[in-house]
């Protein structure tokens, strides 16, 4: 086997690893896993349109076919095709897409950092 298949490999297990994690543990409706608050996550997503490109289990009129849909979003492996699926990376993802993908579709929408470790906290709620 050449060493970058068994690179690969390896990554993805990792990947898989983090993933297995389903967001942690929750205490006081804030995810330990990423520093969050679910609820206003969930608030969030729903505030800043983001059912406007995407389906968002259990977000009100988040609908849209323009983005993937998010279902099973904590059993992912990757963000965008590009990162791992971690806390540190989806919260990187939604403060700046274009930073992590040069090109995408996905619009930098001026969420500060805590504003995207809450939208994560409820992103890792969709199993």
């Amino acid at each position: 086997m050449k060493r970058s298949a068994i690179f690969a490999f390896l990554l993805f297990a990792a990947a898989c690893l983090v993933v297995g994690c389903n967001g942690g543990t929750v205490v006081n409706g804030y995810s330990t896993y990423t520093g969050g608050n679910i609820r206003a996550g969930k608030a969030l997503l729903q505030a800043y349109g983001c059912g406007a490109c995407h389906v968002i289990p259990g977000v009100p009129d988040a609908h849209g076919l323009v983005g993937p849909p998010l279902y099973f979003w904590s059993r992912r492996t990757y963000i965008a095709g590009e990162l791992p699926n971690t806390p540190d990376n989806l919260v990187k993802w939604i403060e700046s897409p274009p930073s992590v993908e040069p090109g995408t579709a996905m619009p930098t929408l001026g969420v500060s950092q805590q504003q995207a470790r809450d939208m994560a906290a409820y992103l890792y709620t969709i199993r």
